[in-house]
């Protein structure tokens, strides 16, 4: 089930998913419709009459103006589209046009005009007005100006939205946003039971309790996306083995590579094996649905296009710096989950490669840093984040990182400051943290 979601999200992520059903929409819409009209018969006299088109000449009119105005109208939302995400890409990274395409807005709105045009033409060609026979699908036509009315709506919000996805502020605040909910759920999380830390897992015996050993590699190249957790776990159960992975989602992975080594008791079938392998997906790019660095990542990448000479926008790496600040202090908190992941007998199925404050804290700062020399305001507003995060530090290990990090920054600062008054504010921030 898990893998399905993780396809469905997938799936939902790219631009033609939703356009293509709302196409089909429009047809099924368009034959349900014209059989309505078909089979209601109209009295004379009624008081929506005034509202319904009884001319074929009026109807044709009517649907032809429409079907050609959405079609403008399409062309016109698509190529806006395309040039914000030339923006977004030349500004903030080619990692961010994910993010624009996973915004359900912009793939209605194109959908909709596409699939409005679509259904006038089809209502069109159900107009008839022969010798003997005359058909005006009267109903049809009215739904078909209420969608165009409310089109007019939708693109004026488009426009809006469009103007507002590609400010710095509203897609870093979104990022945030998208980070802070990962958190609630850090792989391996969601791998059978946790071990609750009253006991520690000795590991070795267990391991040489296992007589075989099978090295599972990676079948392709490519960016380890994402590991069936569920599927995975029960194979483990049920085979009485133990699985040792050797890299988290976000990883790239060489053909031939060991992803994982199989402990077992019992030499497993090929079919086994290999249904074992298709567990850990591996694709040409990354994705986010377990790989907590890959947001960090495009955090990251802003700032340091903000830090580049060309751009020279420090503003917009010191909001970077706040909101990493905000993931980092939460992390800071939070439960890192066990690598030691055991099934309800307390028998260890799994050990995985986690993520941990350190390398997370690496990852958000390590490259703004390197690249904030020459930028006062930057590199103290970096030690001032690290005196925040470590406010919220509960392990030595946490507040070993922070230290870490803070005289390096303090390093980039006396080595990059020139002005006196400056460098001792940096000073006097670095000496809370280090003391």
């Amino acid at each position: 089930m898990k893998k399905i979601r993780f396809f469905w999200k997938e799936l939902l992520s790219t631009f033609w998913f939703i356009p293509v059903m709302l196409i089909v929409l429009s047809i099924l819409m368009s034959i349900v419709f014209v059989s309505i009209d078909r089979e209601i018969s109209r009295p004379e006299d009624y008081w929506f009459r005034f509202f319904l088109v009884t001319d074929p000449n009026s109807a044709r009119g009517i649907l032809s103006t429409i079907s050609g105005a959405m079609i403008g109208v399409a062309g016109t939302v698509f190529s806006v589209t395309l040039v914000a995400l030339t923006l977004a890409s030349s500004q903030f990274g080619p990692r961010l046009i994910k993010n624009f395409m996973y915004v359900k807005l912009n793939q209605v709105v194109l959908g909709l005009y596409i699939a409005t045009y679509l259904y006038c033409l089809l209502v069109l060609n159900s107009v008839k007005d022969n010798e003997g026979y005359d058909f005006i699908p009267s109903i049809s036509i009215l739904i078909a100006i209420f969608v165009a009315i409310g089109n007019i709506v939708l693109l004026i919000i488009f426009i809006h939205q469009i103007a507002t996805s590609i400010q710095a502020d509203r897609v870093i605040s979104d990022i945030s946003v998208f980070i802070t909910n990962q958190l609630e759920t850090l792989y391996p999380e969601n791998i059978g039971e946790e071990n609750d830390g009253k006991e520690e897992v000795i590991i070795n015996p267990v391991i040489s309790s296992y007589p075989k050993s099978v090295s599972i590699k990676s079948p392709v190249s490519g960016y380890l996306q994402y590991i069936s957790s569920d599927r995975l776990f029960e194979l483990l159960v049920k085979m009485d083995s133990l699985l040792i992975i050797h890299h988290r989602p976000g990883s790239f992975l060489v053909q031939g590579i060991e992803i994982a080594e199989l402990q077992c008791k019992f030499k497993w079938e090929k079919e086994k094996i290999d249904s074992l392998v298709r567990q850990f997906i591996v694709g040409k790019t990354k994705t986010p649905q377990q790989d907590l660095e890959y947001s960090i990542h495009q955090m990251v990448e802003i700032a340091v296009r903000a830090l580049s000479p060309g751009i020279n926008d420090p503003y917009t790496a010191i909001s970077c710096i706040d909101n990493l600040t905000s993931t980092m202090s939460h992390l800071a908190r939070s439960k890192f989950p066990s690598k030691y992941r055991l099934d309800k007998d307390g028998i260890p199925r799994i050990i995985a490669k986690t993520f941990d404050f350190d390398g997370v804290l690496d990852a958000s700062f390590n490259q703004i840093r390197q690249f904030s020399v020459g930028s006062t305001a930057v590199i103290i507003r970096l030690m001032e984040g690290l005196l925040t995060i470590m406010k919220f530090t509960n392990t030595n290990e946490q507040k070993t990182a922070v230290r870490r990090h803070a005289r390096m920054v303090l390093n980039v600062g006396e080595q990059s400051i020139n002005e006196t008054e400056d460098l001792n504010d940096l000073k006097k921030r670095a000496y809370k943290i280090l003391k």
